[in-house]
């Protein structure tokens, strides 16, 4: 049977110390009296009380408060426990106390976790608005000290070398987001006043942490800002233009070497594509290319100081003579030029395929659900043997090497779907 706990004078002295102590009798705001120590039961208008009998009409408070903790926790708890717990339900009221979560997490057997959570109460309807009062901060602290007290006085020791203490974000809501209002209460008349020390004006209540930006929206905004300010010094640049708008200048005319007039040789062309995708091939990469190249060049007219009789060349199609000096070898017999920029040679020929058409991967992708399917289906049909045996693994192992297909299937299928990379043109 769990001992039931007397109030000791630690309890009497930490509520007689927050309570104050009033001679006559005061009307609270609500209609009702209290005097004394807190005493409302049988207070009255007109009435006064000694130092002496404002103490016994605490005690006699204290037995129903006293009576609802013992009933009411079933953790063992030991006399500084339960003082602190006995002041607390006195402030707060035994309804509060019974529906709070300070008894919850007693019962529950977390007394440290039930400490932290008096400090939960701590707020007050004043002036209309509801605040943390400074009191009330100061009245959890004591109480929540008194529960923690160890009644032989035998602290636990924590050397601050071995634990280093370290910041505990869970505690935020611990702090009040707004300032605490240091209010007191004095009486005029036979009323009870509860004023601001600083003054009758309202306290501008701080803004909630939910209203407030975050740490990372604030460091977003900064660097938004700072971008901005750098951005705005840089002079706008213009738009780009169109890619069929942009011409490559012409290169500049290659020196004309001069042709015997006696012997003309023939020039060489290759047949051109008359739908070329690629660029053509180049042996001066230094020289830009035209844009808009024209596919067929008509040889200019001979210069007066070199004449000489083009005869026809192998192909069709004539053009333009070559502007970088190269000898076919047996094809001239006198040094003439080919037009090796004529030459449509494609830089990157077709891919082919490495790893064969779509059937292929659609057929390894059905084969790996095959294994898997047969190997989770093998292993539940030998559910009844016990431990890892050999017809285990074999159902195991097919459906990894199942899973290993399928995803080399879809891997690569989708590569396939997707074209060719764009780092590979």
């Amino acid at each position: 049977m769990k001992p039931r706990h007397q109030v000791s004078r630690a309890a009497v002295d930490l509520i007689k110390r927050f309570e104050g102590y009033r001679q006559k009798a005061a009307q609270l705001p609500d209609g009702r009296w209290t005097i004394g120590y807190g005493h409302t039961l049988t207070a009255r208008g007109g009435a006064t009380v000694s130092e002496q009998d404002a103490e016994a009409l605490l005690l006699y408070d204290l037995i129903t408060v006293a009576h609802a903790v013992n009933e009411h926790t079933y953790a063992p708890l030991n006399q500084n426990q339960f003082d602190a717990l006995t002041c607390f339900a006195f402030n707060i009221g035994t309804e509060n106390f019974m529906r709070s979560g300070v008894l919850r997490r007693i019962n529950e057997g977390s007394l440290l976790q039930a400490a932290c959570a008096m400090e939960m109460w701590r707020k007050a309807d004043f002036e209309g608005e509801r605040i943390v009062i400074d009191a009330l901060v100061r009245r959890r602290a004591a109480e929540k000290t008194l529960f923690l007290t160890p009644p032989d006085g035998q602290w636990v020791p924590a050397p601050s070398p071995v634990l280093r203490p370290k910041v505990d974000y869970d505690a935020s809501c611990a702090v009040p987001k707004q300032t605490p209002a240091a209010v007191s209460a004095r009486l005029e008349g036979d009323k009870a006043v509860a004023e601001r020390e600083e003054g009758p004006a309202p306290l501008t209540p701080a803004v909630p942490e939910e209203d407030a930006p975050s740490a990372s929206q604030q460091a977003a905004a900064a660097v938004s800002a700072r971008l901005e300010a750098i951005l705005a010094d840089e002079p706008a640049r213009p738009a780009a233009k169109p890619v069929q708008d942009l011409a490559v200048p012409e290169p500049p005319p290659a020196p004309v070497v001069p042709v015997p007039a006696a012997e003309p040789a023939p020039v060489l062309h290759a047949p051109v594509d008359p739908a070329p995708t690629l660029e053509p091939f180049r042996l001066t990469p230094e020289e830009p290319v035209p844009a808009q190249a024209p596919l067929f060049v008509p040889d200019p007219p001979a210069a007066p100081s070199a004449p000489s009789q083009v005869e026809p060349t192998l192909f069709e199609t004539a053009r333009e003579p070559a502007r970088s000096p190269f000898n076919l070898g047996g094809f001239s017999t006198s040094g003439a030029e080919v037009d090796i920029q004529t030459l449509d040679v494609p830089l990157n020929p077709p891919e082919q395929p490495v790893f064969g058409n779509g059937s292929l991967l659609v057929s390894l992708g059905l084969l790996g659900l095959a294994l898997f399917g047969g190997g989770v289906l093998w292993n539940l049909s030998v559910a009844s043997d016990p431990g890892l045996t050999a017809v285990r693994m074999f159902g195991w192992g097919a459906s990894v090497i199942g899973v290993i297909c399928f995803a080399v299937s879809a891997y690569l299928l989708l590569r396939k779907l997707g074209g060719p990379d764009l780092d590979e043109e």
